[in-house]
């Protein structure tokens, strides 16, 4: 059919498995572009979930994607951090599934800095969340800070917290190994049984019920833990009835969707997505990535990339 451009795109159709499907795109419309794929990144938590059929019925509406296809659990397109190139050469970061050539609103395409390379720049949709995280948590200079679990986005708050003046981070994980990563960001390291007390404010990204309860029981005197977990359909259980009423102790919800109270009115999603995009010139957050493999290999390797334990996995489409 003429102007129909042929694109294919990952699905997820079963617990544990996905296949490339191929689709017919209309031409980009006025307040459209045509975008290239370049990389992708997985974001391993919350990717894993859906990977799995693990998304809770009550969150279906709330954990679609911008630009994801299908209904929850299967089949789903989903994904949302893609780096391509328009056809004016330009490269963009898109909140988009894994496809090879897509059509998205312009307002959607945010361009990728010079500065950027283009496998870092998978990591804007992770880094922005650690900001909306920072945002809401407010931290204060001098603060006693622990964030629990060294994943991703856990490595990336750690990162923008250790920037605080006076500020002394510590990330523990139940991974030793994670140790010489906590210091590349200029963290501490602390396994859970040596995690350090009376912290100030605390930054859940663990999603694990032993991870929170940690949080509580480690956290001072009308200390803030600022729950960046999402836990997909468990259901922690934790003990609201030990100190945390005696402690005056607040949980403070941090998501992504919508832009954190305090900076809310002041910036947009694209701006705080601009903003991720010039922080990651810096080329410390290359240790975050791992891979590449290639996008007509991830039907067989996405069980693996998506296993415990790994860091921001980067898909490759070779349209450079």
């Amino acid at each position: 059919m003429p102007g129909v451009i042929p694109a294919r795109a990952f699905w997820t159709v079963a617990p544990g498995a996905g296949v490339i499907l191929e689709e017919r795109l209309a031409p980009p419309g006025p307040d459209e572009c045509l975008v290239h794929a370049l990389a992708s990144g997985v974001s391993r938590g919350t990717e894993s979930l859906v990977f799995r059929g693990k998304v809770p019925a009550s969150q279906h509406d709330t954990m679609r994607a911008p630009l994801m296809a299908g209904v929850f659990p299967f089949p789903v397109k989903y994904g949302y951090a893609v780096v391509g190139m328009l056809n004016s050469g330009q490269r963009v970061f898109v909140l988009h599934p894994h496809q090879d050539v897509f059509v998205a609103p312009t307002g959607m395409c945010i361009p990728v800095p010079d500065a950027v390379p283009t496998a870092r720049a998978v990591l804007a949709a992770n880094l922005e969340t650690a900001i909306n995280i920072c945002w809401d948590a407010a931290p204060l200079m001098g603060e006693r800070i622990l964030v629990i679990g060294a994943g991703v986005v856990g490595l990336l708050t750690g990162s923008l917290l250790a920037g605080i003046p006076g500020a002394r981070v510590t990330i523990v994980d139940i991974d030793p190994g994670r140790a010489s990563l906590a210091a590349h960001f200029g963290c501490d390291f602390a396994l859970p049984d040596a995690a350090p007390d009376n912290q100030e404010l605390i930054v859940h990204a663990s999603a694990s019920e032993a991870g929170l309860r940690l949080a509580l029981s480690h956290a001072a005197y009308e200390g803030r833990i600022i729950e960046a977990s999402w836990y997909g359909d468990n259901a922690p259980v934790v003990p609201l009835g030990e100190a945390f009423h005696a402690a005056r102790l607040r949980i403070i919800a941090s998501q992504v969707g919508a832009v954190a109270a305090p900076m809310r009115g002041r910036r947009t999603h694209a701006e705080r997505m601009a903003i991720a995009l010039d922080m990651l010139a810096a080329s410390t957050y290359d240790a975050l990535l791992e891979g590449p493999t290639r996008f007509d290999d991830m039907p067989a390797r996405m069980p693996d990339i998506l296993c415990p334990g790994g860091l921001c996995h980067v898909i490759t489409y070779g349209n450079e």
